[in-house]
């Protein structure tokens, strides 16, 4: 029998209503004879929100109670839409990410999924029942309750697909695919109808949210297409599949970061103090990209970026991290990150070298420059970003 896994984002699934609305597109697959295994977030703000009262509690929470914390959201949905399938005379169940088989390591908010024994879903798929996971969340090897990051939901159906050996994995949101760049920033972005696994980790990794960019990764290596659609209106979708070199060139999307820090190092027990830094922020399991190290005895100097939207007690951490790295560094703030997407970028300088052009032309004072086999990314003044994007989607998307 055919199986699909289908994952529904927070939005879908904000009130009853649209959770009625979601069972019956369930059950309209159901019907059709194919086994489905549904992945779903957090309703609504649900997250945002007991984020922020862990906030108010403690400015640094322990990173082991907010998986304890954050996993009870999608265990909420999860059981609401059971509840609505066996209303409609569909039999469903329930799975945490723990009873579903999904094993991680023992890394609290940032886990990586180690491996999934769907043991379990596999059961209650042959009983012919719909199996409900609750998604972003899994168990460590150490047995306790671990999340996934922001967008783990993702990462949670696409690895679910490869373990059951799905058909696809249908991802449901409320945009209807991947975009040339955000629709709230520019109003012409351009719908991408598919996109390759490697420029679509690209978007994920650098700002974009449509995708969680290890859920796209382990697409790739399982060669499992993605379908990225809207719940409510159907009829466009992106789909990110594996597509011959050259098919697809030149700048595909801009996509931006805009909460991001930058440490500078400079001066001398360089490599011995970057370490130092290096080691408490793996401590706080804070990831970090974009380094750079110089050991030229006249400029030894090092840098590298955090992003921290998915970073619990940032401000305590930059004290202790500015305590170790002592003098000759620079923490730059209030920084924003555009990336120009797309294969054969850098065959040769010219899209950057155009792209500086324009930015000099536009008054954005770029801070830094870091590239890829299909990225360019391009640090600048947070306040400066949406124009920043929107001269470069006119330029190198819609001319």
């Amino acid at each position: 029998m055919a199986c699909i896994v289908q994952k529904y984002g927070g939005s879908s699934l904000s009130d009853v209503s649209k959770l009625k609305k979601v069972a019956e597109k369930i059950a309209g697959v159901k019907k059709q004879g194919i086994n489905v295994a549904v992945v779903v977030s957090a309703m609504g703000k649900t997250t945002d929100g007991l984020v922020q009262m862990a906030r108010e509690i403690s400015g640094k929470p322990p990173r082991r109670e907010m998986d304890m914390l954050l996993s009870t959201g999608e265990r909420i949905t999860m059981a609401y839409l059971c509840m609505a399938l066996n209303e409609m005379g569909l039999e469903a169940v329930s799975l945490t990410g723990s009873q579903a088989g999904i094993i991680t390591t023992h890394r609290h908010n940032d886990a990586r999924v180690i491996e999934i024994r769907p043991f379990r879903v596999q059961d209650e798929l042959a009983e012919g029942k719909v199996v409900i996971v609750g998604g972003f969340q899994g168990v460590s090897y150490k047995r306790d309750i671990t999340t996934l990051g922001r967008g783990g939901s993702d990462t949670t159906a696409v690895a679910l697909a490869a373990a059951l050996q799905a058909d696809y994995c249908e991802i449901y949101s409320d945009v209807d695919g991947v975009y040339s760049t955000d629709p709230f920033i520019v109003d012409d972005a351009r719908h991408l109808a598919e996109v390759s696994y490697s420029a679509m980790q690209e978007i994920s990794a650098a700002g974009a949210k449509v995708l969680n960019a290890q859920a796209v990764q382990f697409a790739k290596e399982k060669n499992i297409a993605i379908y990225a659609r809207s719940t409510f209106d159907p009829g466009k979708q992106t789909v990110i599949r594996s597509l011959a070199p050259g098919v697809l060139m030149g700048v595909q999307a801009v996509v931006s970061e805009k909460s991001i820090a930058r440490i500078r190092l400079f001066g001398s027990g360089l490599l011995a103090r970057f370490r130092k830094g290096i080691d408490l922020l793996e401590a706080e399991q804070v990831p970090i990209k974009e380094v750079n190290v110089a050991t030229d005895k006249d400029q030894a100097k090092a840098s590298f970026v955090v992003s921290l939207s998915n970073t619990y007690g940032w401000q305590t951490i930059e004290r202790q991290l500015l305590d170790i790295l002592g003098a000759d560094v620079i923490l730059d703030k209030n920084l924003g990150a555009l990336s120009l997407i797309g294969e054969g970028l850098n065959r040769d300088n010219t899209t950057l070298i155009e792209t500086l052009e324009l930015l000099q032309d536009q008054n954005v004072d770029v801070a830094g420059v870091t590239t890829t086999s299909f990225r360019i990314s391009l640090l600048m003044p947070l306040p400066q970003i949406e124009a920043a994007v929107r001269a470069c989607h006119k330029r190198w998307v819609t001319g």
